[in-house]
């Protein structure tokens, strides 16, 4: 194995590259997003936004803003200024996503970003990211975020088609009701898994079982999946501080 590759912490022990990643959820409510376009990547990026984050703090600038992102801004509130990208519009500014068709000046726009300590995301740019915006599965409180490491949307779009099929509706009626199931089962986490276990095993043994009864057994297993990820997080927060 050559220096370069066990000096680049992108490169895993296989010697191929790894996803390096760190994903995290935003509460673009109690921060302040600039969206730099105002044409049909513009329009994409602040849909995006404003389906996950309906009350996000956005303010969008733009040269020329097409008809259906001035309506879209419209209809929300969003503040907005038709001309060209001054470092001002930097001020007050905590992230950045840059949509518009021209290398130089989403290079220019970047580099201003970088000074001022704004983190940005440049469309189809990923060496001028500091953030990808993934393809997002949602079913009501559950939001799965997909990442390829920039190297294929087309991929994230299709895994997002994969998880929306594989997950049911009722996964958030399940979370609804999380907590009621938490506290109604006794003893520690292991206990609470084995308990679950069980519950499961007397539907799964039973060939003839019912829809109704398959159907329990599927929401069931989505819910060891969340407790388990659950004490995984748990487990890890207490090693990390304590």
């Amino acid at each position: 194995m050559s220096d370069s590759t066990e000096n680049n912490p992108n490169t895993g022990t296989n010697g191929k590259e790894q996803n390096t990643l760190f994903p995290v959820f935003l509460k673009l409510e109690k921060l302040n997003l600039l969206i730099v376009g105002g044409g049909n990547v513009g329009e994409e990026k602040l849909s995006a936004v404003l389906n996950n984050s309906p009350q996000a703090k956005v303010k969008l600038v733009a040269t020329e803003i097409f008809p259906p992102v001035r309506d879209l801004l419209q209809r929300n509130n969003i503040s907005f200024l038709e001309k060209p990208f001054t470092e001002d519009d930097l001020d007050g500014i905590d992230l950045a996503i840059v949509a518009i068709n021209d290398k130089e000046i989403s290079s220019q726009i970047h580099a201003s970003c970088k000074a001022k300590g704004v983190l940005t995301n440049v469309a189809d740019k990923p060496a001028l990211c500091d953030f990808y915006l993934g393809s997002i599965v949602q079913k009501g409180n559950l939001k799965i975020a997909i990442s390829t490491n920039g190297k294929s949307p087309t991929i994230s779009k299709r895994v997002k088609e994969v998880l929306n099929e594989a997950f049911p509706a009722e996964i958030d009626d399940l979370l609804d009701n999380m907590e009621k199931i938490r506290n109604s089962l006794k003893g520690d986490f292991s206990e609470k898994i084995r308990q679950l276990n069980t519950i499961t095993s007397s539907l799964s043994a039973q060939p003839q079982a019912s829809n109704k009864r398959k159907n329990q057994l599927t929401i069931l297993l989505y819910l060891i999946m969340a407790i388990a990820l659950m004490g995984v997080g748990h487990l890890l927060f207490s090693y990390i501080f304590r």
